[in-house]
């Protein structure tokens, strides 16, 4: 079974980058991109629509 992975962008510096959801907090919670440090919600770095459901649906 493959695992499934969201993709996410940082709204502030546009990098881009994969993770799974297990190793992701809440979409509500705050998230700190690893690249610049800009913190926002979770739900605001999802690349997607469909990668913010993907986050909700296996979390």
């Amino acid at each position: 079974m493959e695992e499934a992975f969201v993709r996410l962008l940082c709204p502030e510096c546009t990098k881009e980058w994969q993770s799974t959801p297990r190793d992701l907090p809440a979409p509500q919670n705050t998230f700190s991109c690893p690249e610049c440090g800009e913190r926002r919600r979770l739900s605001e770095f999802m690349r997607t629509e469909h990668d913010l459901e993907t986050l909700r649906d296996l979390q």
